[in-house]
């Protein structure tokens, strides 16, 4: 059984046929997806997709750095609010992200601090984002005495800033589509990190893996990642879905 620890299956792109796609890859013998909050629009959407596949769809709750705006004080208060209602499998996803605009770094920052804080007090692990801010993230990662397990989403660096999260103990490093493409370079960097540190993930609707780079990425479409994962570590499939499994089984269940 493989699991896929990222991906937006409450998204509009799946809307015509979100059902179909997560029984096909149940069928395929993925079958767990734990499903990251961007914002409040997207909790709604979040809630009932769990709701349905209650053995399968896992929710977190965070605010993503994409949506820290003019309007994060109340949407931090909202994160809050749900955290103080329900259970949730980690707070997700956090982080920063300065490819799009840095006009509120200030407020990124301050959003991923608080939202650890609340984390460590929730006892959840976090989901992290990062987007051309790594020594951003890192520094304020350092920071904490103490920090919750987590998961470094989408990673595509190199191998140092790898080794250095996986210092920080009880991180693992979130591979998917990007480990396909031709030149990324995450296959060589990968090469040299044993599997105990990886879990896979999709993110999909975005990230599909060779050979369906450009076009919506799907549940199944992570069997494309854990083939490559297989070759590059020269193991089998089923080694790399019982390892990296156990890895993502390990930060979201206490």
């Amino acid at each position: 059984m493989i699991t896929d620890t990222h991906t937006h299956l409450y998204a509009s792109e799946f809307d015509g046929d979100r059902t179909a796609l997560i029984q096909k890859a149940i069928n395929n013998g993925i079958s767990k997806f734990y499903l990251p909050n961007i914002d409040s629009t997207s909790i709604d959407g979040l809630h009932k997709l769990e709701k349905e596949f209650p053995e399968n769809c896992f929710a977190m709750m965070g605010l993503h750095p994409c949506s820290v705006n003019a309007t994060v004080k109340e949407e931090l208060a909202i994160v809050r609010s749900w955290l103080e209602k329900r259970k949730y499998s980690a707070i997700g996803e956090i982080g920063i992200d300065l490819y799009w605009d840095k006009t509120f770094l200030k407020e990124q920052l301050h959003a991923f601090e608080l939202q650890i804080k609340w984390a460590l007090e929730y006892n959840y692990p976090i989901v992290i984002h990062c987007r051309d801010a790594f020594d951003e993230i890192y520094e304020i990662l350092i920071s904490f005495k103490k920090l919750p397990k987590a998961i470094f989403h989408c990673f595509s660096g190199n191998l140092e800033q790898a080794n250095k999260i996986i210092a920080l103990d009880n991180f693992k490093l979130g591979i998917g589509g990007v480990l396909t493409f031709k030149n990324s370079g995450l296959d060589k960097v990968v090469e040299q990190i044993d599997l105990k540190h990886l879990v896979l993930e999709t993110d999909a609707p975005y990230l599909a893996p060779v050979p369906f780079r450009g076009k919506r990425n799907e549940p199944t479409h992570l069997l494309e990642v854990a083939k490559k994962l297989s070759e590059i570590k020269n193991v089998s499939i089923n080694d790399v879905a019982t390892i990296t499994s156990k890895n993502a089984q390990f930060i979201f269940m206490d």
